[in-house]
């Protein structure tokens, strides 16, 4: 069957003990997809699972990579972790690919992905990262809006129809792709898009795997984050500080050797480290008192809780969007399973259960049940993720401008709404006023035109 099972979601909601679930169940060994997770010598800081909570379970790609290095691009980790599913499948188990470096596990799962959303490159893009230093080459990047959207008129105008003049963020990666490319990011998208619907024609998938099952583990977001929150204070508890001073430590040692260590890649950008730096930076300069110390100390652990709730939330805007649509344009969104993990206490009812009965269905070749039947909170997102789908049939927006107003809309429906609406209608009113006003004062100063010309009073 070629089966694979893939467990995504926030961090914090039980990824790694629903892979070591299945795992156990049925046969199968882990490969993970957190880039993090892949250093070596750092357990608590990039949350690795404990080996006692392994089950015996074969863990690949996991505590592998020395300090030094940086992450792994995405065509690396795609090319190894193929090789890594094809050799466990040889050996008559089952693949698991578990993580939360959503570029990873999207590079494995699709055969054909988007700039930007897990492509097949080798140099591909670095997670957390999309395109490192390329302000530096190209200096344009940190201008304005208007001065971004002004030159992607100029080189990709249809790019530059598409999106909103103030999102600078659409507007960089589009040029960012132009740049790094030479080519225009519109064409790359008509053409790589063309060959989706070719083989969607054709039939063959764009699931590199036909028999894969993807597993959301999921939480409603308050529940979520007290979670996060009392999971950071588990980690100072288990030596988060301490795992954080030999990093400080490493970079100390390095900076006397005369070696500059790039903090802005690697290892170095993971939630626990970058927030302790300024804690660590005031005890080797020795200017605060004890007091002062703790205070700092306090203020950098509530910039680690703070910044893995964000983090916990951009991983479920990746799935919401990216991972949702590349699905939906496989015509696979029922291959997508979330699962509430709002409950600890309902883990083996809401989490374990219905995912063995998911799998064993796929190994039987028995249907699947439908998605939203899950539970509650899997019908609200998943019903919800379906009707913007029905609603919005094309993800492919142009931006409207309304000179009248001075607005810009993105999007059809935003557009007719911006026409119906009251502001507008009232503009039009106005604009018809004035244009009335203006035909008048012409046609007198025609009148009088004439009348000056015939020598005769108008």
């Amino acid at each position: 069957m070629n089966p694979l099972i893939a467990v995504v979601g926030a961090t914090g909601t039980g990824k790694s003990k629903l892979a070591v679930d299945l795992a156990s169940r049925f046969n199968g060994e882990i490969i993970n997809g957190d880039a993090m997770q892949m250093y070596r010598g750092l357990p608590i800081i990039t949350n690795q699972i404990p080996v006692e909570e392994r089950n015996g379970i074969p863990h690949h790609l996991l505590s592998c990579v020395d300090l030094e290095a940086e992450a792994w691009r995405i065509g690396r980790f795609k090319k190894e972790a193929l090789r890594l599913i094809d050799d466990i499948r040889s050996r008559g188990k089952l693949p698991i690919l578990v993580g939360g470096t959503h570029y990873y596990t999207q590079a494995v799962l699709f055969k054909d992905q988007l700039v930007g959303e897990g492509s097949d490159d080798e140099d591909g893009p670095e997670p957390f990262q999309e395109l490192p230093s390329t302000s530096d080459k190209w200096p344009i990047l940190e201008s304005s809006p208007e001065v971004l959207m002004e030159k992607l008129r100029e080189v990709d105008p249809v790019m530059a129809e598409r999106w909103h003049p103030k999102d600078a963020r659409k507007i960089r990666r589009s040029l960012e792709i132009y740049f790094q490319t030479g080519r225009r990011a519109s064409e790359i998208y008509a053409e790589q898009k063309l060959l989706k619907n070719e083989a969607v024609m054709k039939d063959e998938g764009l699931l590199r795997f036909e028999n894969t099952l993807i597993f959301w583990v999921h939480a409603e977001k308050e529940i979520l984050n007290a979670r996060l929150d009392a999971r950071v204070d588990g980690m100072i508890e288990q030596g988060l500080m301490a795992e954080a001073e030999t990093m400080s430590d490493y970079l100390q040692t390095k900076q006397s050797q005369g070696i500059e260590v790039d903090q802005t890649r690697g290892v170095w950008v993971s939630i626990g480290f970058k927030e302790l730096a300024p804690y660590f930076a005031a005890v080797q300069e020795a200017k605060l008192n004890e007091e002062e110390l703790e205070n700092l100390k306090k203020r950098c652990i509530d910039s680690i809780r703070t910044a893995t709730r964000q983090y916990g939330s951009s991983q479920v805007k990746w799935i919401r969007n990216k991972l949702w649509r590349a699905l939906s344009d496989a015509d696979m969104t029922r291959r997508l399973y979330l699962l509430d993990s709002s409950s600890v206490k309902g883990w083996d009812e809401c989490i374990a259960k219905p995912s063995e009965d998911i799998v064993q269905s796929m190994f039987e070749d028995r249907p699947t049940p439908d998605p939203k039947s899950l539970s509650k909170l899997a019908n609200t997102v998943l019903g919800a993720k379906e009707e913007q789908g029905r609603s919005q049939p094309n993800s492919d927006m142009q931006c409207f401008t309304c000179d009248m107003c001075n607005k810009t809309m993105a999007g059809e429906e935003q557009w007719n709404i911006h026409l119906k609406g009251y502001g507008h209608k009232r503009a039009a009113k106005s604009a018809a006023r004035k244009a009335e006003r203006d035909a008048y004062f012409r046609k007198r100063e025609l009148e009088a035109q004439k009348a000056s010309d015939s020598g005769t009073d108008p």
